[in-house]
């Protein structure tokens, strides 16, 4: 009789740590933050509930994790400082046409306004977003300026949400280039 090797899943705490992670990530971007609990995610992780109290704190703090790892706007930022108005202008307005490519970021979203995850947002805006422009753009009130530009960045996604995804027109890019320039006094 022939023996069928069964695939052992990873063991250990970095691994079973990366499982939790895995099963979150899917989760949280197929059902949004609110409709996952540490349940289905432990189920999903094929790990004990309690692990991710032990490694994240909560669910909350596991939610964090997630988005840590998630993309930035560090790629526009890399480039000449004139062009930056122009290369945020071009990646909002790729926003203003499609989904983020990322399926939590498209989940945190529309679980923004989670009381439980909203400090989560407010973090992840800071540190993805107004802080890695500031210190880009330097010069006096850099943090307002970026602040400034991370609003316009934010209201196309909410733009978006709100009415659908729209075809840029170079109108529309000019615009949106303008915009920067100001919000940035490049």
């Amino acid at each position: 009789m022939e023996q069928v090797q069964v695939e052992a899943r990873p063991r250990g705490r970095e691994a079973t740590r990366a499982r939790l992670l895995a099963a979150a990530r899917a989760l949280f971007a197929e059902h949004g933050y609110e409709h996952v609990t540490v349940r289905m995610i432990a189920a999903a992780a094929e790990a004990n509930l309690a692990l991710v109290g032990r490694y994240f704190g909560s669910k909350a703090g596991l939610f964090r994790e997630v988005l840590a790892g998630e993309p930035t706007i560090a790629p526009v930022l890399d480039g000449d400082r004139a062009g930056l108005p122009a290369r945020l202008a071009e990646y909002a307005a790729l926003r203003m046409h499609a989904d983020p490519e990322s399926r939590i970021l498209r989940s945190l979203e529309r679980s923004a306004g989670d009381p439980e995850i909203r400090q989560l947002v407010g973090e992840r805006i800071r540190t993805a977003l107004v802080e890695p422009l500031a210190e880009r753009i330097g010069g006096p009130d850099a943090m307002a300026r970026a602040r400034l530009a991370t609003a316009v960045f934010l209201g196309v996604g909410a733009l978006r949400r709100n009415l659908g995804p729209e075809e840029p027109t170079p109108a529309d890019l000019a615009r949106l280039t303008a915009a920067f320039e100001a919000c940035l006094d490049v």
